[in-house]
């Protein structure tokens, strides 16, 4: 992992791909790359398969808790790294919580919601989103905390891992459903290589001023090659540089406006 992150910090390659330990590659990038100005922590990405193809979602586990602050700048950087790989200009970005409407979810996400709208007019931010949003590809970003992010990210794995089960152990049980499994199999095939995980391999780690994405450590040569292309889409489009420009901007604005939110306390009483 350090010669890798020393070739790239000494510019004799773009990207690291890696998939050794998630702790140390990540502790290894920072003391190697250094942080993008104006940005707190890291975030990891996961690239989620949905009704309109592929919604990123950060941080899905590198910081447990993230304040207002730090939840701005995954959404800043979430816009930046889908428009990098994805070549969309305008992504939409949206905060998972546990309701859409603006009274929904407790203070610090709210707070996050408002600086947004005020402070970042540039970006598509949709506001709040529910979990089934996220398969639904409402939007094109969705950021939440690495806590919430991965418990979401390993029971979205899990629950297809089941229907994965449920459908081999449905079409192997009969005669009758061998004989419609086979006639079936060009669709079938269609649909393994759509949930399989290794298509959507590749985390990247963002907030770090390199490029780095993370490979499973199981994953097959599939998801490796997944994991590359990312890795050379990225370094076709570097955004590091928006990235800082676009949190000093939004934090200038935001300072202007005096913090970016004033406390409204009959509406804090009334959520719980």
């Amino acid at each position: 992992m350090w010669s890798a992150l020393t070739a790239v910090a000494a510019g004799e390659a773009k990207a690291v791909v890696s998939g050794g330990n998630t702790g140390a590659l990540m502790a290894v990038a920072r003391k190697q790359f250094g942080m993008i100005e104006g940005i707190d922590r890291p975030a990891i990405t996961a690239l989620w398969p949905t009704m309109r193809g592929r919604t990123v979602v950060l941080d899905v586990g590198a910081n447990v808790e993230a304040d207002e602050n730090q939840l701005v700048q995954f959404a800043i950087m979430g816009e930046a790294f889908f428009r990098a790989l994805m070549k969309v200009e305008k992504p939409s970005v949206g905060l998972l919580n546990v309701g859409a409407e603006d009274l929904k979810g407790h203070e610090l996400i709210r707070t996050a919601a408002r600086v947004l709208r005020e402070a970042d007019p540039d970006m598509d931010f949709k506001g709040f989103v529910e979990g089934n949003d996220i398969s639904k590809g409402t939007v094109d970003v969705v950021v939440t905390d690495g806590f919430t992010g991965n418990v979401a990210l390993k029971s979205a794995e899990g629950a297809a891992r089941l229907l994965g089960q449920w459908m081999k152990e449905t079409l192997t049980g009969t005669i009758n459903a061998k004989l419609g499994a086979l006639m079936m199999a060009p669709g079938l095939r269609k649909l393994k290589d759509r949930i399989d995980p290794s298509s959507n391999n590749g985390g990247v780690f963002l907030g770090v001023n390199g490029i780095v994405v993370k490979s499973h450590g199981g994953s097959d040569a599939r998801g490796v090659a997944s994991a590359v292309n990312v890795a050379a889409s990225l370094a076709k489009r570097p955004f590091q540089n928006e990235v800082a420009s676009t949190v000093k901007t939004v934090m200038d604005r935001r300072e202007r406006l005096g913090g970016g939110v004033t406390e409204d306390k009959e509406i804090k009483a009334a959520v719980v």
